[in-house]
């Protein structure tokens, strides 16, 4: 900051002094100057001490020869002062013995702006918004009328006339999945257009991003792939996304959400989007006791070891043994003989396609009749 350097005192006059006040505290803004370099230019130009108190941090004290003045809680007595001013709490300050100069005003109010735009972010993650379980029930509800809704979705700060997208997010364990949801859907970028209730036991998450319905599920995705990385998303969370629907038709975007959320398998494939299911919601018309008392289930249900079932899901999900491998995180030799033994015990073939389908759709039943 040494090519920045300015005294008010080897300015001829009061006007160019004021031009070059302002040049000089936009030049440390240009040039990102760190809150102590802009202290020690500030006192050096004033030719007096100057300091900064920013936030909760430590106050900054420099004397007009940049070297540290030590620190001060409160501003030193005598001293002209001024606050940051926006929403940060602080103040700037000059340390004058006998009074203030004539353009320490101009100075102070340049000080106090460039503290503010040079000064540390600080970080506001948004949060969603936890709406009023009623309207939630009240706008994906089966009895409520058109202007029922329309209200509801208004007292949510919802727009009926725009594409809705609810998502159904699932906690095993008796956890309560309000908070997964929660952490999710701010990790997914747009917690503004959230608003989230538990309904039945499930969180539902109405969304209206700007971007559009379609941007839901990319975002919902990445941002369950960074609390993974985390590990910061329990292993019994399930989502379910529903498809876009009219605001007043929510109803539906919720009924397909809570299908796809069953179809979800925690840590393995824990999102489901109903549009990609297809024919494969036909099974969710079948009676759960009548899936799981079907041979196939039953056999899966009788399988002995502890493993095997995660090991045929990822088989039977991958379609490669190695692949199969690297999501178990296990050699393709353990695994293959896992497969073997899993053979013998149900007496599927898992080398012919129609073995693997059988297999994937006892898996599918079984599913559905252990989230019914």
């Amino acid at each position: 900051m040494k090519g920045l350097l300015l005294r008010l005192s080897a300015v001829d006059s009061s006007a160019e002094a004021a031009v070059r006040v302002i040049a000089y505290f936009d030049e440390l803004v240009a040039h990102r100057a760190t809150l102590p370099d802009l202290v020690r230019a500030a006192a050096s130009l004033a030719e007096c001490g100057a300091g900064l108190r920013y936030g909760d941090r430590p106050p900054l004290r420099y004397g007009p020869r940049g070297t540290p003045a030590g620190d001060t809680a409160e501003v030193p007595a005598g001293a002209v002062s001024a606050e940051l001013g926006g929403e940060v709490a602080g103040k700037v300050w000059l340390e004058r013995a006998d009074g203030a100069g004539p353009l320490d005003d101009l100075v102070l109010e340049r000080f106090a702006i460039a503290a503010r735009l040079l000064g540390p972010a600080e970080p506001r993650p948004a949060t969603p918004h936890l709406a009023d379980p009623a309207l939630v029930e009240l706008v994906l509800g089966e009895q409520a009328a058109d202007e029922d809704r329309a209200r509801a979705l208004v007292l949510l700060g919802l727009d009926s006339t725009r594409p809705i997208r609810v998502v159904a997010v699932g906690a095993g364990d008796g956890r309560d999945p309000g908070a997964p949801a929660v952490a999710l859907v701010a990790r997914g970028g747009s917690p503004s257009s959230a608003r989230v209730a538990v309904v039945g036991g499930v969180a539902a998450v109405l969304l209206q991003p700007r971007e559009g319905p379609d941007s839901v599920v990319t975002a919902l995705r990445a941002a369950l792939a960074s609390r993974a990385r985390e590990h910061a998303l329990p292993g019994t969370v399930r989502i379910g996304v529903g498809d876009a629907a009219d605001g007043l038709d929510a109803r539906s975007s919720w009924l397909q959400a809570r299908l796809a959320e069953r179809f979800a398998v925690p840590e393995a494939e824990p999102l489901v989007v109903h549009r990609d299911l297809g024919a494969l919601t036909l099974l969710a018309d079948i009676p759960a006791e009548r899936l799981r008392t079907q041979p196939d289930v039953r056999a899966l249900d009788a399988l002995p070891g502890a493993g095997d079932l995660e090991t045929l899901e990822a088989f039977c999900r991958t379609g490669s043994l190695r692949q199969a491998a690297v999501t178990l995180h296990r050699h393709h030799s353990s695994v293959a003989t896992r497969l073997a033994h899993v053979e013998d015990v149900l007496g599927w073939s898992l080398d012919d396609p129609a073995g693997r389908f059988r297999a994937r759709f006892a898996l599918l039943a079984r599913r559905l009749a252990e989230t019914a």
